[in-house]
């Protein structure tokens, strides 16, 4: 009970400094609308062919919707959780957090939350814009839907937790935020699919959560795919989520030792 209060105040403060910024707060959605519009027409011109492999037989303007909505978790996590710690760091109350009796998993935690809570009203809007568009959603599929986002936000938190340890570690940066989210939106399937792409890089691709994600929320989405048949994407979404977040939280509290040990938590 005291951890939810706990993270109940990280929201408050995170939403209070959002909207304390009113105008970006509302050019964010403003964007979204542009961005979708954008794409509508990009589709249009490019005309792909509905039976290229892995559309699943669903129009393009419909795949890059889905993708760009949902690309964003994969932003969230590795952002938020590596740009809150940066931002604690320099604002030094990092260390104080951090030697609170709070669990140092509510920390990271509630650092982090706002942005998800964000995030998903985003990729709502995206989806509601989208449906303006013409996109037909197959809501009755809502409940493997919040299956799979559950499990990507589990993933890709993972390798944002992995990204914050880093940032305490090597004070400076990290090698992961670039090269993961990087590949994710060439290679994952965000903007074209997999399947179609060279074996070479189809191969890359098996190696990123997003593609999973993606392909399955699509499948879901899109075309009212069965849970039976979504099995096999949850299925390997579950063995990243297994291993990513557990290697996460594993690397963080590792570099928050060592940082201890060394007595560097305010350096930055």
């Amino acid at each position: 009970m005291k951890s939810l209060g706990i993270l109940g105040a990280f929201v408050k403060r995170d939403f209070l400094i959002e909207i304390s910024y009113r105008t970006s707060f509302i050019l964010q959605f403003a964007g979204i609308f542009f961005s979708v519009f954008i794409w509508s027409q990009i589709s249009n011109l490019l005309k792909a062919p509905a039976d290229m492999p892995g559309l699943f037989g669903i129009d393009y303007f419909a795949y890059v919707l889905v993708g760009l909505a949902f690309y964003h978790y994969l932003s969230a996590a590795m952002l938020s959780f590596s740009s809150k710690i940066r931002q604690e760091q320099t604002t030094g109350t990092l260390e104080a957090m951090l030697v609170t009796p709070t669990p140092i998993g509510v920390i990271v935690l509630g650092s982090a939350l706002w942005e998800f809570l964000m995030t998903s009203i985003k990729v709502a809007f995206y989806l509601v814009v989208g449906a303006w568009y013409g996109i037909h959603l197959h809501l009755e599929s809502i409940l493997p839907c919040l299956l799979i986002l559950a499990l990507t936000v589990l993933a890709f938190s993972g390798i944002g937790i992995l990204s914050a340890a880093f940032i305490i570690f090597l004070k400076r940066g990290d090698p992961i935020t670039y090269v993961v989210s990087s590949a994710s939106a060439l290679f994952g399937g965000v903007f074209y699919p997999t399947e179609d792409m060279p074996k070479l890089v189809g191969l890359v691709a098996k190696f990123l959560p997003i593609t999973y994600s993606l392909r399955a929320l699509r499948r879901s989405l899109l075309t009212g795919t069965k849970f039976s048949d979504l099995l096999p994407d949850i299925a390997i979404l579950a063995l990243f989520a297994a291993v990513l977040v557990p290697l996460g939280a594993l690397a963080f509290k590792f570099a928050v030792k060592k940082a201890r040990q060394e007595g560097s938590l305010v350096q930055y």
